[in-house]
């Protein structure tokens, strides 16, 4: 609690500090240079030697706020970071630095004698940079982190993996706009979108409904459109936190994945035991029963079938009995789309004492 009122006390300071940088570094210290004797270093007052050492650090923190922000958009970051950094640079260049060099002609001195102003020396520094990195996330490639179990056990909370952005068109940053139509969600897509009731947070699903599809799901096992989704049990899954879990294979489309489930009304229980490797030490417990006339947990059969409207999706997760997903809050709108799941490029679950998973890296995310 201390470290995040410092750094959000830092983050504040840095913009009344920056402004005065900014007006000192392109107006004063100049005048401060052209009227040192030659061959003599300018010096700044002390306070200003003080706000331009604690400047690269301000802006640091709040770069690092912005980004690690529960509901950060990191385009509109990098949006923001561009054109900061490129107004300074072009109004610098078109605008002040000729007028420093007539100054200095005036004062019978070399233009080039003059440092650059600070300020603008991080912004021609950051403007590549940030400007790459904005077109590279924006319209091709993304990276994400997922942040919960809900997909298990083809993803893991931990994973770090990469979105193609391109994969159902080309959009704006920051407004999502799409100017270029390139492909549409297939049944069996692993996606990444824009949470419906909070478009600020991003969630990642499997695609399995499709615009006028009727889905239902019977313990656990999908029916789309009448038609059962192939679904062969593979045993049972445990991994010290999940425990007595059923694993299957299922395939939609022309793709198989896997899918973890219970067989159970209640869904599966929460225990606090010491199995679970995790710094939260509580238990997903498999206890199966069942009963005549009882449902699944998250059953949607006959009349509670769902009917996906045109222009949205179903997205269900692959851990079936902890996922909060459309078949509690409804569908995906075509405009919340961010992308395709591609690859695992890391795995690393802070919550678990074993490290990273390196043998993760590199998988295909089917």
């Amino acid at each position: 609690m201390l470290l995040a009122t410092v750094l959000a006390l830092l983050s504040w300071l840095a913009i009344p500090v920056t402004a005065i940088c900014i007006v000192d570094d392109w107006f004063f210290r100049p005048r401060r240079a052209l009227r040192a004797a030659p061959g003599e270093e300018p010096r700044d007052p002390l306070v200003l030697r003080l706000l331009y050492g604690a400047l690269p650090v301000l802006v640091l923190v709040s770069v690092y706020r912005m980004l690690t922000a529960e509901r950060a958009d990191f385009s509109f970051v990098l949006v923001c970071i561009t054109a900061v950094s490129g107004v300074v640079w072009a109004v610098d260049a078109w605008l002040l630095r000729p007028r420093r060099a007539a100054a200095a002609r005036r004062a019978g001195r070399d233009p080039a004698t003059l440092a650059e102003p600070g300020t603008v020396d991080y912004a021609r520094s950051f403007f590549p940079v940030a400007a790459v990195l904005l077109v590279l996330r924006s319209f091709l490639f993304e990276p994400y982190r997922i942040p919960s179990d809900s997909m298990m056990p083809t993803l893991l909370d931990g994973d770090f993996i990469v979105v193609n952005k391109f994969a159902y068109g080309l959009r704006l940053p920051v407004t999502y706009l799409k100017f270029h139509e390139i492909g549409e969600p297939s049944r069996g897509d692993v996606a990444v979108f824009r949470f419906p009731t909070d478009p600020s947070v991003n969630y990642i699903k499997r695609v399995v409904g499709l615009p006028g599809d009727l889905v239902e799901v019977r313990s656990d096992r999908l029916v789309i459109n009448g038609e059962p989704v192939p679904f062969l049990d593979k045993g049972r899954y445990s991994d010290g936190c999940y425990l007595n879990m059923r694993v299957a294979e299922e395939r939609l489309g022309d793709r198989a994945h896997q899918v973890m489930h219970c067989e159970s009304p209640d869904g599966i229980a929460v225990s606090p035991r010491a199995e679970c490797n995790r710094s939260i030490q509580q238990n997903y417990v498999c206890n199966e029963w069942s009963a005549p006339g009882i449902a699944d947990a998250g059953d949607h059969t006959g009349e509670r079938g769902i009917r996906v409207p045109a222009g949205s999706y179903l997205m269900i997760g692959d851990n079936r009995d902890n996922s909060y997903d459309g078949r509690y809050w409804g569908f995906v709108d075509e405009k919340l789309l961010v992308g395709k799941a591609t690859r695992i490029w890391f795995n690393w679950d802070l919550q678990r004492s074993s490290g990273p998973d390196w043998g993760r890296i590199g998988q295909e995310i089917l």
